[in-house]
């Protein structure tokens, strides 16, 4: 009679844990963007913007500009240069550039993070290699650029922000199409 009671016991609470579990998968990711919008990490952006250019030459802005490959991504992947200073309110642009060292095509996207977090809603981008994916041939090597504007309604402390984009392959899931060379009349 004792072991049937520490048996239910035992499962009643490998049962809890495993609600438990289930509960906080279900809770992480919301957990997860109040605990980066606390800390002021990963700063998502928005998408496309088109708004008034008003230039605020009373002030400048250190712009940042880092790149990173996921892990498994072979591509060379960099910014043309490591920083820019800019106006708030004026258009920008930087050049990323990006190689496929493989023998084979290859599907890749960007994903970007603005660095202070809550400084995102202010940076936007009006042309983005973000918005698309981009699909390499062997040893093909395209510059692609982006195009943005630091709102003029950021903050006066900010004077640094940090514009990173993280590459991913996704070959996988989107295959990239190949031309048929061989195609006849």
């Amino acid at each position: 009679m004792a072991d049937s009671i520490s048996l239910k016991k035992l499962v009643t609470r490998l049962l809890l844990v495993v609600a438990s579990m289930f509960v906080f998968g279900f809770v992480l990711v919301p957990i997860y963007d109040v605990m980066c919008k606390a800390f002021g990490i990963n700063g998502k952006t928005a998408g496309q913007y088109e708004g008034e250019q008003v230039v605020d030459t009373s002030r400048q802005i250190r712009v940042q500009f880092l790149s990173t490959n996921a892990v498994d991504m072979v591509w060379e992947f960099y910014p043309k240069a490591d920083d820019m200073v800019i106006n708030p309110g004026a258009v920008n642009e930087m050049i990323f550039v990006a190689r496929n060292p493989t023998d084979h095509p290859m599907s890749a996207q960007a994903i970007p993070s603005i660095s202070p977090g809550d400084s995102a809603v202010y940076f936007h981008k009006t042309e983005c290699f973000c918005f698309t994916q981009q699909v390499l041939q062997p040893g093909e090597r395209i510059e692609m650029p982006v195009r943005f504007i630091v709102d003029r309604e950021i903050s006066k402390d900010v004077k640094h922000l940090t514009l990173a984009y993280t590459l991913f392959d996704i070959t996988a899931r989107h295959p990239p199409v190949v031309a048929n060379t061989n195609a006849g009349p």
